[in-house]
């Protein structure tokens, strides 16, 4: 392993430290405007959470673990369901209960280790899952692409969308240093333009927006009376499932990438409680759960600049980001159909890195036991399926697919130790990686 030009501990220089949280808040910066985009939140609520929620991870893993935390994709499709059935304040509380399993757990693995959990969520079970969460949204980011703000059929709109596709792509491939860290934000800056070009942008709110303003915040208690129903606890917290499987994956890749082991010190359960703070605390004011980001961690080890003080930088800069009026005013000029073209890739990629997950961890699928689990995952969660007692009772879509896959795994014979097996499947690819 290469010796790092900072270490996780060290105090860059003031130049240093502003450019090198620059390009951090760059990395996270397309993927986690994009969520709150989709689903109807503040864009500059997000980058204000983004980072209050990666200065309480940092604090709370004890300034040893460095990572970003943005907007999560894996809740996209719940938060909007959420919003359709009981407005912001179920997307907001279904958020915050999501954070409290996280906490739930990690007092659990703090007492009972982390063995259990990754016997619960084995790669045949979270792998289709993923899948679920990328090819559910499909229809989304095609009907963004292809649509005008009428919802009709638009050739200039679908070729914004080509346009800004391309872009990304090129950049994903093509690009190198700086340009190939930020491949999202490029594609969306190119996609801007063209839609520029063609006359598809209005703006005139960028112009009128003053440089200092006060997002509006969505207080508990004061924007909306907490009631907790059913309904929300099984829309929302079913996911977080999902999510502690790709924070798992994270800190273990992270390990490597720094060279200490995360997952003892300061310990996985620290790093989970982090990330569930961070998802309370985004909830608390409006913003979408969190997650940390592969994007920095990409980062980190091309740069080989581990420094969490860097990683503190770029979260106030997300702060200050969220309270510039001007910012947030072009954000959300973007037009639909570039955002459409982003996310064809992005919800792509979601699905693949599942496919992938199946074949770096070796799953057989000559095995009927796994096709089996595979299949009714697959099937249930894009087919849409679900169960309803009632109207305050109804579990669907991922949810309902994570659940029936996890009983599945726990009941049918022939289960392996899936958590000694996958841990040294991903240390032997994240030797490679380092």
């Amino acid at each position: 392993m290469s010796k790092p030009v900072l270490d996780v501990k060290d105090v860059p220089s003031p130049l240093q430290w502003f450019t090198l949280s620059l390009q951090h808040l760059f990395a996270m910066f397309g993927a986690t405007i994009l969520v709150p985009y989709l689903v109807g939140l503040s864009p500059a609520i997000a980058l204000i959470s983004s980072g209050l929620g990666t200065i309480a991870f940092l604090i709370i893993t004890k300034w040893q673990v460095p990572a970003y935390l943005g907007s999560s994709f894996a809740f996209i499709a719940p938060v909007i369901a959420a919003k359709t059935s009981g407005g912001p304040a179920a997307a907001m509380i279904g958020s915050f209960l999501a954070g409290l399993v996280y906490g739930i757990v990690a007092l659990v693995i703090k007492k009972a280790g982390y063995r259990w959990i990754m016997q619960l969520l084995p790669p045949i079970v979270v792998g289709p899952v993923i899948i679920v969460i990328g090819l559910a949204l499909a229809g989304t980011a095609v009907n963004m692409a292809m649509n005008n703000p009428d919802g009709e059929y638009s050739l200039i709109h679908f070729s914004v969308a080509l346009v800004t596709l391309a872009a990304t792509i090129i950049f994903s491939i093509y690009a190198k240093g700086t340009l190939s860290l930020i491949p999202i934000l490029a594609g969306i800056v190119i996609g801007y333009l063209y839609a520029l070009a063609v006359g598809v942008v209005d703006f005139a709110p960028v112009k009128k927006a003053g440089w200092f303003e006060f997002p509006e915040f969505i207080i508990p208690f004061v924007n909306y009376e907490v009631k907790l129903t059913l309904d929300i606890i099984l829309l929302m917290v079913p996911v977080a499932v999902v999510t502690l499987s790709e924070h798992i994956g994270h800190q273990l890749v992270l390990s490597k990438v720094v060279g200490q082991d995360l997952i003892k010190q300061p310990g996985l359960h620290r790093s989970i409680l982090g990330d569930g703070a961070a998802t309370m605390i985004s909830a608390l004011i409006g913003g979408p759960p969190k997650t940390t980001y592969g994007e920095n961690i990409g980062v980190l080890a091309i740069t080989r600049v581990y420094s969490v003080y860097v990683l503190f930088g770029a979260a106030v800069i997300a702060i200050v980001f969220g309270f510039i009026g001007k910012i947030t005013a072009l954000i959300s000029s973007i037009p639909t159909p570039v955002m459409g073209g982003v996310s064809i890739l992005l919800f792509g990629i979601i699905a693949s890195s599942g496919l992938r997950m199946l074949v770096d961890s070796k799953i057989d699928f000559g095995d009927k036991r796994n096709l089996v689990i595979s299949s009714v995952i697959l099937v249930i969660g894009i087919g849409g399926a679900f169960i309803k007692v009632s109207d305050q009772f109804q579990l669907q879509g991922m949810a309902l697919a994570a659940i029936i896959g996890i009983v599945l795994n726990l009941i049918l014979p022939g289960r392996e130790d899936f958590a000694e097996n996958s841990l040294a499947v991903e240390n032997e690819k994240n030797e490679e990686i380092a």
